[in-house]
């Protein structure tokens, strides 16, 4: 079962170079349902990591490390988003990157916001459609 742990885990994104793809994170309206799933099928554990808005976020973990995310919809300002996976990018800035994405045709879905020990992170709809999050991550420390 879940537990919270007095080091809140993070996402193993630093190591990740620009460009590439950093962390992955499950948006859902029964996030019990869905912690139950991946525990029996894939052997995952769940620490509990507190939001500002006073909500949870839910990292999946194996063997030790974080392997996902889990992000309840069940906030305001969620109706009508479909429960699905959102990748996330690194990105060296972020902010300087949302500004050529929007030029580049993208919407902005969500402005770029701090999460501690974390990194910055953007969310960003593509031309055509897609979402994506996009990530500077936080120099990890050894």
């Amino acid at each position: 079962m879940a537990q919270t742990a007095a080091k809140q885990p993070r996402p193993e994104t630093a190591k990740k170079s620009h460009g590439t793809f950093c962390w992955n994170e499950l948006m859902t309206r029964d996030v019990e349902r869905v912690k139950r799933f991946y525990e029996s099928t894939i052997g995952w554990s769940f620490q509990a990591m507190p939001m500002a808005d006073g909500g949870t976020y839910w990292v999946a973990m194996l063997d030790g490390k974080p392997a996902a995310g889990i992000f309840s919809l069940n906030a305001p300002g969620y109706d009508g988003v479909p429960e699905s996976w959102m990748s996330y990018l690194a990105v060296d800035d972020v902010d300087a990157r949302v500004e050529k994405a929007l030029k580049a045709g993208a919407k902005l879905m969500k402005a770029a916001f701090d999460v501690p020990d974390v990194g910055r992170i953007a969310i960003l709809m593509q031309p055509g459609g897609a979402g994506v999050g996009w990530m500077t991550p936080l120099p990890r420390s050894t």
